[in-house]
């Protein structure tokens, strides 16, 4: 671990790291909410990065302008793969998997990102274990754990949590249209997994890829404007292949403005800049392991805020 002189204290990452889990907790349920009114995720993933390169350009320019190293085609090379799996790969299949699962269970899938990441890490000797002592124990406990836990989320469907006061005609009701359209449901449901779980590899990814950069090109700044640039053009291109009508560009109403540029400014530009800080100075691992603190935050809001009826499992 880096040394605490360097990092000016343990608890500033801390603070940045729930600080971004907040962040990405209100833009998981702004996104669903547009997503399932109409909005094409590979649009949604092009316009937040355009904008959050857009929004970190002058901030880069400013502050790394006389310190920033001589690009490279090693360097180049991790920006372009930073910008694939970070920027683009990750945001478009978690999208996806949030428009056919729920927030929640999209959030409670993240939990398996520091189990990924800590498993990636290993073998670039970013991460080490150690059976005969209790950290390594605990660390590959703590994998089981969460493999088991992500298996059980995905197969299982227990019984509704729901707010006591609900009425219980209205809880009849619903209980009799989810059984009605339980096939269909399922069949999405296990699409959502499928890319929810692709999302978190490639989510895990970047953080390695991210710790690797961070020594070659200590600038996150400039770094964070090229992936977020490298992003919006692959998902342009992915966009273009797939949707050909140009009126899916076209931003219908206040909320779908309001999600691209939350994504954009917050979500790619101050989340992703705190990220790859946090990276830089205590690692991968420790950085992917609040992941799971959005699935909290979303549980809260969703039962108690938006009213929604949540599952013990999928």
């Amino acid at each position: 671990m880096i040394a605490e002189s360097k990092s000016g204290g343990i608890w500033k990452q801390i603070v940045a790291m729930v600080a971004v889990q907040v962040a990405f907790a209100g833009l998981n349920i702004l996104v669903q909410i547009v997503l399932n009114n109409g909005m094409s995720p590979l649009v949604l993933v092009t316009y937040r990065q355009l904008i959050g390169s857009i929004f970190i350009a002058p901030i880069a320019y400013i502050r790394e302008r006389k310190r920033r190293p001589k690009l490279t085609i090693s360097i180049i090379f991790h920006l372009i793969l930073s910008g694939i799996m970070g920027a683009s790969l990750t945001q478009v299949l978690f999208f996806i998997g949030l428009q056919y699962t729920s927030a929640t269970f999209a959030c409670a899938f993240i939990n398996i990102v520091p189990v990924i990441t800590f498993l990636i890490a290993l073998p670039f000797g970013l991460e080490s274990i150690n059976m005969k002592n209790k950290v390594g124990m605990a660390k590959m406990f703590g994998t089981l754990v969460c493999v088991a836990g992500a298996m059980i989320l995905t197969l299982y469907r227990g019984p509704a949590l729901t707010l006591w006061h609900m009425n219980t005609n209205s809880r009849s009701y619903e209980n009799q249209l989810a059984r009605a359209t339980l096939p269909k449901r399922h069949e999405k449901w296990t699409l959502g997994s499928i890319t929810l779980l692709g999302g978190c590899i490639c989510w895990s990814s970047w953080f390695i890829i991210q710790a690797k950069l961070s020594k070659r090109y200590p600038v996150i700044y400039t770094s964070n404007v090229f992936m977020s640039l490298f992003g919006a053009i692959i998902s342009a291109l992915l966009t273009f292949l797939i949707h050909r009508e140009p009126s899916y560009w076209t931003l219908k109403g206040h909320m779908q403005l309001i999600a691209v540029f939350y994504a954009g400014m917050v979500g790619s530009g101050i989340c992703f800049i705190a990220m790859a800080w946090c990276v830089e100075r205590r690692g991968p691992v420790f950085t992917a392991a609040f992941s799971p603190l959005v699935q909290l935050i979303v549980g809260i809001v969703d039962l108690f805020v938006l009213k929604r009826k949540l599952h013990i499992g999928r």
